[in-house]
Order: C-alpha cells, then sequence, then structure tokens
C-alpha cells in the first residue's frame, strides 16, 4: 500500500553532490523501512542505505558511509538521499524501495515496493 516516485537525478561533475528524493504516498508510510538501491548497466543491483521506520536506524554500504545520507520526514512522507563527493562509479540508476518489515534491510527481496528509479550520471 506504497507508492514511490524518486527525483533528483541527473548529470553531475565527479566532486559533485545530488540529492535524491523519493515521494511517497500511503497511509502506513510512516511505519515502512525505506531504502536505496542502485543498478548500472550490466551490474546487479546494489544495496545503497536504509532507513528504520522512526529514523532511529541508518544502514550504508560501507564504502559509501560518509559520502551518502540517507533521511526520511515522515510528516512529509518523503525520504532522501544526499550525495556527496561523488565519483564516476557511482552512476547507475538508484531506486527507492519501502517495505512494511524488511527483515534484511540490505537485501533488495525485503522490499515490496519500488520506484521507477531516477538516473545519475557522474562524469569525469
Amino acid at each position: 500500500q506504497v507508492q514511490l516516485v524518486e527525483s533528483g537525478g541527473g548529470l553531475v561533475q565527479a566532486g559533485g553532490s545530488l540529492r535524491l528524493s523519493c515521494a511517497a504516498s500511503g497511509r502506513t508510510f510512516s511505519r515502512y523501512a525505506i531504502a536505496w538501491f542502485r543498478q548500472a548497466p550490466g551490474k546487479e543491483r546494489e544495496f545503497v542505505a536504509a532507513i528504520d521506520w522512526s529514523g532511529g536506524s541508518t544502514y550504508y554500504k560501507e564504502s559509501l558511509k560518509g559520502r551518502f545520507t540517507i533521511s526520511r520526514d515522515n510528516a512529509k512522507n518523503t525520504a532522501h538521499l544526499q550525495m556527496n563527493s561523488l565519483k564516476p562509479e557511482d552512476t547507475a540508476v538508484y531506486y527507492c524501495a519501502a517495505d512494511e518489515a524488511a527483515g534484511f534491510p540490505h537485501r533488495a527481496v525485503s522490499y515490496a515496493y519500488w520506484g521507477q528509479g531516477t538516473q545519475v550520471t557522474v562524469s569525469s
């Protein structure tokens, strides 16, 4: 019972920043865990970050800690991924995902609801 729409992707030079947004609709959004995944062409979808329903716990791909920050605003039914110091290897389609009970936050199969994705391209 959650619909997700990502926005904020685009083309940015290496070292730049982007802030992705995930707009959610659904009466129980505040109780859903939210995650960001990304997928580059020809590669497997990989975990980026996750946040629990309260915002009290966050999880990150280890190599992204310090550069990426996940947040949510339940009052606005939105989640965000702040991406700083972007590198060409960050180029991918970024997806927002949600689930009422994500038992394994880092696994894509834990999430029942997905957005359409937003393209992030980092040039050198």
